[in-house]
């Protein structure tokens, strides 16, 4: 597989996480010769909070994920996630799969079912052979230990052309605070709460309810302001787990919030850079909306649009495609007041062309591999962004042989 040409230079050293310790195996789900599972051991004071898809399609893993945490507080925790299956649109199967999986963990690590979460990727409506994956809890159990991200990341790829990780370390107190996540997701992207799987390790000591309500808040400003395709998985979950090792307690800390909102977005804009078949990755910028939710409107409107992602895979500065998603994404808007530039270079104006703006500079800025689109409607002061990428024959070829 070719890894993207917007990716990373390599997967990042991370912190290693207090309180967690890591494993993967090959369990052949649906891939042959390589590992497709990856579990997660937490230790006794962990809180978790999570966010997961609202298709009314969710799989059964999500399902039972959010029922459990649900019931908040804290303890010992495991996290069992497989790639090849989805798991979802099983029906009765799908519920007695996740049921198999969470008590042959929790006898495993000797824990409370209850504190077992899971979840599962890939083709959806195929029965997941779970057997295949309780055979190796014996030796995932055996084989945890501290570290090992990289491998974790691997280990829950579909379609990813790369493996994605960020992590930091944060100073508060005088303490050291260690954040670390590695994500999984390429296609069936958009903003509709996490849009894959995410999952985010720190050392930090925060009870459940203040760290389900941070995890919510930078979800709205990360992973849900990104897209690929405009297709929302039935899959996608967000975990966060606070093992407590550090013993700094960061619920009002500021700068814990930051470091977190760093990590989430790194991973976020790593997801839009290995859309799939993607070359181009875009920021979508949009100000003077007559309120925040409009100008959300108009960045997904932009972003999710396959005429404005095609020009941009082309390389062409059609802005006359920008002009068409303003009007059709539902916000108030004015022709005349509509201003669009394309990174530094201002297009439109006033309801025209800017009489600046030429062909040339534009079809020259579009060569760019990142790029940056501005939009202001010049009504009030609302205001949105928005990450995606372009769309190339890359996609169609990708999605046409997904279960060849």
């Amino acid at each position: 597989m070719t890894v993207s040409p917007l990716a990373p230079a390599g997967f990042p050293e991370l912190p290693q996480i207090g309180g967690l310790r890591l494993a993967t195996a090959a369990a052949g789900v649906r891939y042959a010769g390589r590992p497709d599972v990856m579990l997660a051991a937490l230790d006794a004071d962990t809180s978790i909070a999570g966010v997961f898809t609202r298709s009314s399609t969710r799989a059964a893993p999500v399902l039972d994920c959010e029922a459990k945490l649900g019931l908040g507080g804290t303890g010992p925790a495991a996290i069992l996630v497989n790639s090849g299956n989805a798991n979802a649109f099983t029906g009765r199967a799908g519920l007695e799969a996740v049921k198999a999986l969470t008590d042959a963990t929790a006898n495993a690590l000797e824990i409370d079912e209850a504190r077992v979460f899971t979840a599962s990727t890939g083709v959806i409506g195929e029965t997941l052979p779970h057997d295949r994956i309780t055979v190796v809890l014996g030796d995932l159990a055996e084989n945890l230990a501290p570290g090992g991200f990289e491998a974790a990341a691997e280990a829950i790829r579909t379609t990813d052309t790369y493996a994605k990780g960020a992590g930091t370390v944060v100073e508060i107190g005088g303490e050291s605070v260690r954040i670390a996540g590695i994500a999984k997701g390429s296609g069936m992207i958009a903003p509709d709460m996490a849009t894959m799987l995410v999952y985010l390790f720190t050392d930090a000591k925060i009870a459940h309810g203040p760290l389900q309500a941070l995890l919510t808040s930078l979800n709205d400003l990360t992973f849900n302001c990104i897209t690929v395709d405009g297709d929302t998985s039935t899959s996608d979950t967000l975990l966060l787990a606070a093992t407590g090792a550090s013993g700094v307690d960061v619920t009002e800390s500021i700068a814990f919030a930051d470091a977190l909102h760093g990590v989430m977005r790194d991973l976020a804009h790593q997801v839009v850079r290995d859309g799939e078949g993607a070359t181009k990755f875009v920021e979508v910028r949009v100000s003077g909306a007559a309120s925040d939710e409009d100008a959300r409107k108009v960045a997904a409107a932009i972003a999710n649009s396959p005429l404005v992602k095609t020009a941009l895979a082309g390389e062409d500065p059609n802005w006359g495609r920008i002009v068409m998603a303003v009007g059709k994404s539902g916000a108030e808007a004015d022709r005349d007041r509509l201003s669009i530039r394309f990174g530094d270079i201002l297009v439109a104006e006033n309801g025209w062309v800017a009489e600046s703006y030429t062909e040339e500079a534009g079809a020259a800025y579009m060569k760019n591999p990142e790029l940056v689109i501005s939009v202001d409607l010049g009504l009030a002061g609302g205001m949105a962004t928005m990450w995606t990428c372009d769309l190339t024959h890359g996609y169609i070829s990708i999605n046409a042989d997904y279960r060849s």
